[in-house]
């Protein structure tokens, strides 16, 4: 699966022609969504159970949200990349020659109260790793992160008991439960957990992890996402909080896979399938789905271009017939017909071409 950049390359040309013809991104936008609005169910609400077609309330402006996201985050990272060049040769600038440092060092060396008091603490440093222990810069960084250390293997004792309770408790949905998690986007064809929700469509998983109302940078939280597990912490001093830790029950390209954070709200895994299945749950011992009670009709975004020529082709057919107007296949055969009718020869020659006068089953052409 190509990535999301490599993607819409693909289409530059195109839609760079649609651009410059519209001459703005406010008509670019309504072109676009003109598009999404005509030919596909995009607009189209789920109102009851036996609809088939179509999104719940807020799952549709919850797609634009995601993909307007991903690339956000991308523009985010190519800024913090040309933040850190720029930085890299401004230092090289003002580096200073080797001899300024030596003079430097000359001017620091005579400083013998300050080489004497480090001097044992340098000992104390070699005797500790001689013996294997860590060494620390004094006692009082040792126990801030000591205790920096302490909560977190309770968090992760807590994180596999609530896992484990789960796992025993894990039942089949109920049906109202499941229409309860449908309606809400954040939750569609997913679950809300403890600590995070989820959804998923044929192709992602996103999922939202909440964070308190404090988290409002992204280096404030620490993100670690593998093809087969994910951990998501807090940075809290020397420690951490482990807010979601696991095994996914599939696996995920880590290539396609985004995260980004929503300032005070929570953090949002962007998380692209592997395989093209539906999942019943995100990580392994965690209550699992009735993926029988979910939506998997496909989104017509994420059918390819060949099927979506035949889903058109079917659609034109349809409202042909409604219309009693000839089909696709009637019309081709016609245009082949009509050909031969106006040929040199033929006794229909100068006669008005009359369509009528033809049976053609839809078997008699290959579209």
């Amino acid at each position: 699966m190509a990535s999301p950049m490599e993607m819409t390359e693909l289409y530059d040309n195109a839609l760079l022609g649609i651009l410059q013809h519209v001459g703005n991104i406010q008509n670019f936008l309504q072109v676009y969504f003109g598009f999404l609005y005509r030919k596909t169910d995009f607009y189209r609400l789920l109102s009851t159970p036996n609809d088939r077609m179509g999104f719940p309330p807020g799952v549709a402006e919850k797609m634009v949200l995601k993909s307007f996201r991903l690339f956000e985050r991308v523009a985010e990272q190519d800024r913090e990349r040309q933040q850190r060049e720029m930085q890299q040769r401004q230092e090289a600038r003002v580096a200073p020659p080797a001899l300024q440092e030596l003079e430097l060092q000359a001017t620091e060396q005579p400083e013998e109260p300050r080489g004497e008091r480090t001097e044992p603490a340098a000992q104390r440093e070699s005797s500790a790793s001689a013996s294997g222990e860590p060494s620390a810069l004094s006692s009082q960084a040792s126990s801030s992160q000591a205790s920096a250390s302490i909560p977190q293997p309770h968090c992760s004792s807590m994180a596999q008991q609530s896992s484990h309770g789960d796992q025993a408790a894990a039942s089949s949905a109920s049906t109202d439960g499941q229409v309860m998690q449908q309606a809400n986007p954040d939750s569609y064809n997913g679950a809300v957990r403890d600590t995070y929700s989820w959804s998923q469509d044929y192709t992602d998983v996103e999922v939202r992890v909440n964070v308190p109302k404090t988290v409002v940078k992204g280096r404030q939280v620490c993100v670690n996402m593998q093809p087969g597990s994910v951990r998501v912490c807090l940075k809290e001093g020397a420690g951490e909080t482990v807010l979601m830790e696991g095994e996914f029950t599939h696996k995920i390209n880590t290539e396609n896979s985004l995260w980004s954070l929503e300032p005070g709200r929570c953090v949002v895994l962007s998380l692209s399938k592997s395989g093209e299945v539906w999942w019943s749950a995100v990580l392994k011992g965690e209550k699992e789905i009735d993926v029988n009670q979910i939506n998997r009709e496909r989104s017509m975004a994420t059918v390819d271009e060949e099927e979506h020529a035949v889903l058109d082709r079917l659609t034109f057919d349809y409202h042909q017939k409604l219309q009693g107007k000839p089909q696709s296949h009637e019309m081709k055969v016609h245009d082949m017909l009509k050909k031969g009718w106006d040929a040199e020869g033929s006794p229909f020659k100068g006669q008005q071409f009359d369509p009528s006068m033809f049976d053609i089953p839809s078997s008699a052409v290959q579209m």
